[in-house]
Formats: C-alpha cells, sequence, structure tokens
C-alpha cells in the first residue's frame, strides 16, 4: 500500500516534472494531428468527388507512416537519445504539415496522402521515443500510472483537433453536397475544389509552425539522459528477447485491434451519424457538421474517462480493468449496429468511453519488465498501430455498399470494431490471469 502514495513524477530525490510537462505537451500535439484527420476521410472524399473507400486512404497513409517508421526511430533513439528521437520527431510532423502548401498548389490527391506520410513518420518517432521515455522518468511500479496520466493530456489535444475540423474545414468548405458536385463541369469542379483546399490546408500549416515552436524549446531544455546508456544495436536478439515473452507477444496483437477499432470508431461516426440525421431531414452539410459534433462530445467523454480510469487503476489491476471496459464496449458496438435511431449514435459516442484507458494500458502492460529493450519493443507496438491503416479501408469498402441483406451497411460495418474489443477483452484476461498466477506462486 505504501507504493500507491509514492510520487508517480520522482525516482528517490530525482524530480521529473519539468521534462515530463514537456513531453506530455508532445501527447497532446500527435493527439491534434489524429483527431483533426480523421473528419478529412469525408472532407477529402466530397472536395475530390471519391468514394470513402479512396477517402480512407488518407488513413492508409497517416497509419502507414506509424508502422514505416517505427523500428527505425527504435534504432535512433538507441543510438542516440530519446530526446533525439523527439526532436526528430517534432521536425517531420512539422515539414509534413508545411507540405500541405505545395500539396494545395497541384490541386490532386496523392500530394496530400504523400505529406500525411512524412507527417506521421514523425508521430511514429514521437510516439516511439515519448511514452518509454515517460515510463523512464521515475520508479518502474508507477510507470502504468504515470503513462495514463500522461496520456491524458492526448485527448485534450483530439478535441482541439475535433473543433478546429469542424469550425475551421467543414463549417468552411463550400456547402454543396456530394451528388451535386458530382454534376458539375470540370471547370466549375476545379474552382470550388481549389477554394475549399485553401480552407483545408490552414489548420495544418499553424500546427506547423505551432510543432516548431515545441522543437525550439525542447532542444533548449535540460531533459533527462536515458537511465541506460549502452548505445548497441543488437536489432535481432533483441526482437527475439522481447516476442520471447508471451505479454509483449500478444500486447502487440491487441494493440493492432484496439488502434483499429479506435480509428474506425472515430472515422465513421461522420457517415454513421449523416445516415441517420440525413434519414432524419436534415441535409447532407447539417448532418455532417452535427456528427461532428457528436465526434466532439464523444472525444470530451473519452478525455473525462481517461483520468477517471487512471484513478482506478490505483485499485484494481490493469489487466482486469481492461477485460471490463472491453467488455462494456462490446455491448455499446453491439448497439451501433442494431439501432437504426439517434440511440445508436449515442451507443457510438459511449464507445469511446470504454477505449479511454485501452492503448496506454496494454503498452505499459506489454513493456513491463523489458528494461533497455523497452525502446524496440515501443516499435513493435507502435508498428502495431498498423491496425489504423489496414481496417479502416474494409469498413469502408462495407459502407460503400449502401445496404447489405436489407440493413444499412454504415451499421453493419462496425461488425468490425466488435470483433476487436473482443481480442481487447482476451488480453485482458490472459494479463489479470496472469497476474493472480504470479501472486500465488509468491
Amino acid at each position: 500500500m505504501k507504493s500507491k502514495s509514492k510520487s508517480i513524477l520522482k525516482d528517490g530525490n530525482i524530480s521529473y516534472v519539468a521534462p515530463f510537462i514537456l513531453i506530455t505537451t508532445c501527447f497532446a500535439l500527435w493527439g491534434f494531428a489524429n483527431d483533426i484527420t480523421n473528419p478529412m476521410v469525408k472532407a477529402f472524399s466530397k472536395i475530390f468527388r471519391m468514394s470513402v473507400t479512396e477517402g480512407a486512404l488518407v488513413q492508409v497513409a497517416f497509419y502507414g507512416g506509424y508502422f514505416a517508421m517505427a523500428f527505425p526511430a527504435a534504432m535512433f533513439i538507441r543510438k542516440y537519445s530519446y530526446k533525439a528521437g523527439v526532436l526528430l520527431g517534432l521536425g517531420l510532423y512539422a515539414l509534413g504539415a508545411f507540405l500541405f502548401y505545395p500539396a494545395m498548389m497541384t490541386g490532386t490527391y496523392f500530394p496530400f496522402l504523400i505529406a500525411y506520410f512524412i507527417l506521421t513518420c514523425g508521430l511514429s518517432f514521437l510516439e516511439t521515443s515519448s511514452n518509454p521515455y515517460i515510463l523512464s522518468m521515475g520508479s518502474e511500479e508507477t510507470a502504468t500510472r504515470r503513462l495514463n496520466l500522461a496520456q491524458s493530456f492526448n485527448p485534450m489535444g483530439s478535441l482541439l483537433g475535433m473543433y478546429v475540423a469542424m469550425n475551421f474545414i467543414q463549417n468552411r468548405l463550400h456547402p454543396m453536397d456530394t451528388a451535386e458536385r458530382a454534376e458539375l463541369t470540370q471547370a466549375e469542379f476545379e474552382v470550388i475544389r481549389d477554394a475549399d483546399l485553401q480552407t483545408l490546408i490552414a489548420p495544418y500549416l499553424l500546427i506547423g509552425l505551432v510543432t516548431l515552436l515545441m522543437f525550439i524549446i525542447i532542444r533548449v531544455s535540460k531533459m533527462p539522459k536515458n537511465k541506460d546508456m549502452s548505445h548497441n544495436i543488437d536489432f535481432i536478439p533483441t526482437l527475439r528477447r522481447i516476442f520471447r515473452r508471451k505479454h509483449y507477444r500478444e500486447g502487440v496483437v491487441a494493440q493492432f485491434f484496439y488502434v483499429g477499432a479506435q480509428i474506425m470508431c472515430w472515422t465513421f461516426i461522420i457517415q454513421y451519424g449523416t445516415h441517420i440525421f440525413m434519414n432524419m431531414g436534415m441535409g447532407e452539410q447539417e448532418a455532417e457538421v452535427l456528427s461532428q459534433k457528436y465526434n466532439i462530445a464523444a472525444m470530451a467523454l473519452f478525455c473525462v474517462s481517461r483520468f477517471i480510469c487512471t484513478f482506478l487503476l490505483r485499485y484494481l489491476n490493469p489487466g482486469n480493468l481492461l477485460k471490463i471496459l472491453a467488455v462494456a464496449a462490446i455491448f455499446f458496438t453491439a448497439g451501433v449496429i442494431l439501432l437504426q435511431n439517434i440511440w445508436g449514435m449515442y451507443c457510438l459516442v459511449g464507445v469511446s468511453a470504454c477505449m479511454s484507458l485501452m492503448f496506454p494500458t496494454i503498452y505499459g502492460i506489454a513493456l513491463e519488465g523489458l528494461g533497455d529493450d523497452a525502446k524496440f519493443g515501443a516499435a513493435g507496438l507502435i508498428m502495431a498501430i498498423l491496425g489504423g491503416s489496414v481496417l479502416p479501408p474494409v469498413q469502408a469498402a462495407i459502407i460503400d455498399m449502401g445496404s447489405l441483406f436489407g440493413f444499412p451497411a454504415v451499421n453493419l460495418s462496425f461488425i468490425l470494431p466488435l470483433v476487436c474489443f473482443v481480442v481487447v477483452v482476451i488480453y485482458g484476461q490472459r494479463t489479470y490471469a496472469r497476474c493472480k498466477q504470479s501472486r500465488v506462486t509468491e
């Protein structure tokens, strides 16, 4: 019981409060990037007159960057330091954001995908560096609580991203709906497209400047050095070591499916809500904006739930709490699938409360006991974010079918997140069982 009162930001006489605040700010920065991007699937589909599946390529490029750069980021961090990884991540983040301007000048979709990819290569460096960096800022016994506290600021950035997407992008796009745009001549289409793209890039250019400022602040600030100063890159031996650990292997799988579920629920809430509200007599743009308001409500609930669940971790085993939340998410997702009215939307908002604890808890459990190998372990867990690239296009393809078996395809598409939450339930239960077994053994 004594350990529960111990400061989570101290290790002996060393205080990590200032570095913790600076790195936690990075959590908010990538939260902003994640959640200004989710509504862009719908926005790009409209701007370029594309299908939902083509619009979902935004998520393929976005989360593909995480996957491609995770292990190079881990090797870079191993060779240099967590601080160097954070700085390179911020630099690539800013570069990707600034590339939105030349992408707009081309008037085509593909350069935006390149910009997203480079931006998320930066986010991959940031997450691969920042998560284990936070874990190292104090004693190992309070590491999961410390990471959950830092991750609590991630949804604050997400909320800001959603707010900016709704008020400075979606509300300012040309009100002409998708069907009307399809009937425009090429010249008329290009005029509207170019105006919409100018609206879309402004927030990205601004966040690029903010990220550059954060780069400068961290560069000149004194930050803690890696506790283990070994810089040898024993790539294959390290991989063998970490993947021998069952809780790590299973954690990578659980993270893949969790991230897939999260991105699907937050991306396609726009399509789901638009379908419901248009059936209630609203126009397409009005329905989209109202859906984004529900998305913001979902993120606010996610944020509040994160703080509550971080507190509950003082008293509940992480695996057990993870399992309870995933079971609740399954019930809410079943409501999303079966209900075809506003109650289905309420259920989809409710899913976010259940998801709040999942990413950092899976992360903390999987990295437990890895020591300096956590740098590569973190990379594997960041690569698992590939779930956010692989699964949303599958859901988008289902949505594009319109209806299945006389049922709205947008409803049935949420079977995919439901299956993902089943995987998380299994991981939570197996973690809890291992913890109980270790207590019996002791």
